[in-house]
């Protein structure tokens, strides 16, 4: 390990600095490898992760995290194995994404005690390391120019061109603070309330593996690297998939590796597939799972089209560098529906239309800036049951939640392991009058429930939320249960028929197979596989077990 890591801390800092740096990075594993019980790091075809936020359910006079321990034992138990806890640090806007103290659980939710009685599940935390508050006291005392501060941030000198930074929101790049030793122009990809932390500052790097160490002391299991493409800036450059970028997640890889080779890190990166799978570095150096971010809009152009032939083209080229790696397979999350990540997939044309459908189906689109200057859309801000079927529309509820459910069938399907999004789970609707609250388009898709409301709803089998609850949940039994869909098994896709998706999964022994098959069209389409002619219905799913 050692000299793993002293070649990336001579890569981003220099020869002269790397010994010593080593130095620090061994004292502060020494520090936490006592607090550090092993554990089980394998996956399985059981592996499920529900996302939601510590708040997700809510009831009077108790801690939400609380609530979250009882609503997670008596409806997720056997359903799922993990949940992703977005984050649930004290904070001061984007709904948590702006972390005043990475050390430290938000009161509003509970304690670390709380967090810890979440273990009958596998954990996900979040690592919000490209930026934190501008509440936080790292910086508050930079403004004080605090010397121990004084570099944790990137600040800009006078006149440069900053035209080729890649931008994922129409926000400055620059904001200025004041501070007494006069005003500084502070680097902000996000908002002006995110400090983009500087990591050419290698006490940056000391103190975020120190943070992420107390993470797998506190019950991690998955460590999410949220928007980790833009951690690493050098004027003249895009800013964003750096070497130095791959050089610190491979830093992060080999240290965690050395105490806690049991945790997975996957990183979050909402870009082009080629560019997002780049964070599987060489198969055994960088994450073990990445977002499988084409996914969601490409499975949205299937339905919509009713023709799986784009994404079964794609799907046929979801290759893994190592049995160490796999997809973090999504279809919706607290986020919306990312556009750039289907660029060089799917059309102009084809993303126009998912733009005007999204539009004609009550939701909203969110813009970034491009290099030329010009704007275009970023990502497609609607809850997922919704983008697939208008809720002012006049269907019948029940195809609505037949297309909804072989939507998450195909995802389920894929090789890697499933991230669910709550609102998926439970059948939400989008949530527009959240979005007149906070002015804010990606509150359509974040409403928070209250626990009673919920247990009704979910008791009353006439309901949305329970029709799609039970089948989702049966769909996660059957895949728990089958070798086939072990996320390091591997993958076959089929073309049977132009609305057929259909995929031959093998588990990793050869001893399950699976043939699944999902018609994303209105109509009743007939095919023939393995010998047989089937038939398939208006959004049919179809899971066969060949052994």
């Amino acid at each position: 390990m050692s000299d793993i890591v002293l070649r990336h801390l001579a890569f981003l800092y220099g020869e002269d600095q790397s010994s010593r740096l080593l130095d620090r990075v061994q004292a502060i594993l020494a520090d936490h490898r006592p607090r550090l019980s092993p554990r089980d790091g394998g996956l399985s075809q059981r592996d499920s992760l529900l996302i939601l936020y510590g708040d997700q359910v809510q009831e009077p006079n108790a801690k939400p995290l609380q609530t979250l321990k009882k609503f997670c034992d008596n409806y997720l138990t056997d359903i799922v194995s993990g949940i992703h806890v977005l984050p649930f640090y004290p904070w001061t806007s984007d709904d948590g994404f702006s972390v005043v103290d990475y050390r430290q659980i938000d009161p509003a939710l509970g304690d670390w005690d709380d967090v810890s009685s979440l273990k009958n599940f596998r954990l996900m935390f979040d690592a919000v390391i490209n930026h934190i508050s501008s509440q936080s006291e790292w910086f508050q005392k930079f403004l004080q120019d605090d010397p121990c501060y004084k570099d944790y941030f990137i600040t800009v000198e006078g006149e440069h061109d900053l035209s080729q930074v890649v931008r994922p929101r129409a926000l400055p790049l620059l904001t200025p603070f004041q501070t007494p030793s006069g005003e500084k122009k502070v680097w902000t990809t996000f908002s002006a309330d995110q400090i983009d932390l500087n990591f050419k500052n290698p006490e940056v790097l000391l103190e975020v593996l120190d943070i992420l160490l107390l993470y797998v002391e506190r019950g991690a299991d998955f460590i999410r690297l949220d928007a980790i493409a833009y951690l690493w800036k050098e004027i003249g450059t895009t800013c964003i998939h750096l070497p130095q970028t791959h050089a610190v997640v491979q830093f992060l890889r080999a240290a965690l590796n050395e105490v806690a080779p049991y945790v997975h890190l996957i990183t979050e990166t909402n870009v082009p597939h080629v560019d997002n799978i780049s964070y599987f570095g060489n198969g055994t150096n960088e994450a073990q799972l990445v977002y499988n971010f084409a996914l969601p809009p490409l499975t949205l152009h299937a339905f919509h089209t009713g023709n799986a032939q784009v994404l079964s083209n794609w799907a046929k080229t979801l290759t893994l560098p190592s049995n160490q790696t796999t997809f973090f397979n999504f279809l919706a999350s607290h986020d919306g529906i990312g556009l750039n990540p289907a660029r060089g997939i799917l059309s102009d044309e084809e993303i126009d239309s998912l733009v005007n459908k999204t539009l004609a189906h009550g939701g909203l689109i969110s813009y970034k800036h491009n290099v030329d200057g010009t704007q275009s859309p970023y990502e497609m801000n609607i809850n997922y049951f919704d983008a697939l079927s208008n809720p002012n529309g006049n269907e019948f509820i029940a195809l609505q939640v037949d297309r909804f459910l072989a939507a998450q069938a195909i995802m389920l399907s894929l090789v890697g392991v499933p991230g669910i999004y709550f609102h998926s789970l439970f059948g939400s609707r989008g949530w527009n009058e959240g979005v007149r609250q906070t002015g804010r388009n990606r509150t359509i898709n974040r409403e928070k429930c209250q626990f009673d409301e919920l247990q009704s709803q979910l008791a009353d089998e006439n309901s949305l939320r329970s029709k799609v609850f039970t089948r989702y949940s049966q769909l996660l039994k059957v895949r728990s249960t089958t070798p086939a869909f072990h996320p390091h098994g591997t993958q076959t896709v089929l073309k049977l028929h132009p609305s057929v998706f259909a995929i031959e999964r093998i588990s990793p022994d050869g001893l399950s197979r699976a043939l699944c098959f999902h018609n994303v069209s209105q109509n009743t389409v007939s095919f023939s596989a393995d010998g047989n002619t089937i038939t398939l219905e208006p959004y049919q799913v179809l899971w066969l077990k060949i052994n």
